[in-house]
């Protein structure tokens, strides 16, 4: 690929408005009906996060499973790819962070008790930025930013809407 192609690629922003350019704090959020420890139950098993996750294939924990934490997953997006994280909060019945190590994007799923049972928000931060290695990916593999995005907050809905059906089942 020629360097000035690359250029092209790395600087291309499918819009000037805020939703179209990263990083953007996504989020999504569901109400279920069950208590924060019954749903702390199904969300703090990561190795059914593949049931759940339309981009998760694995997810496997190495050790035991607690802030520091290191794990290793299969992940689909148009194409297969391995990647791996570090849990940052595992706070039962409250919390659960972990930080991608590729593209150093936060991933959290927050339990807040309510009258009806549980509000679990699902919340993906790039509190550093995006590296040009993924940028470039983005942009030349996934469809773009605003696309890449939007692919995502679906996902993130999905994924809360299983982990809801799992949870009141």
């Amino acid at each position: 690929m020629r360097d000035d192609t690359l250029d092209k690629i790395v600087k291309y922003q499918p819009s000037h408005t805020p939703e179209a350019t990263l990083p953007n704090p996504l989020e999504a959020t569901i109400e279920i009906a069950a208590p924060p420890e019954r749903v702390w139950a199904v969300l703090s098993d990561l190795k059914r996060m593949p049931e759940f996750s339309p981009d998760t294939i694995r997810m496997v924990p190495l050790g035991t499973v607690r802030a520091g934490t290191w794990t290793v997953n299969l992940n689909h997006n148009k194409y297969y790819y391995p990647t791996s994280s570090r849990i940052l909060r595992f706070e039962p019945d409250r919390v659960f962070s972990f930080r991608m190590n590729e593209n150093r994007t936060i991933w959290s799923y927050t339990l807040e008790p309510t009258a009806s049972g549980t509000r679990v928000t699902e919340r993906r931060e790039v509190p550093d930025g995006v590296a040009k290695p993924v940028r470039v990916m983005i942009n030349a593999l996934l469809g773009g930013e605003q696309e890449f995005e939007s692919g995502l907050v679906a996902g993130m809905n999905e994924t809360l809407s299983k982990i809801k059906t799992a949870v009141e089942s």
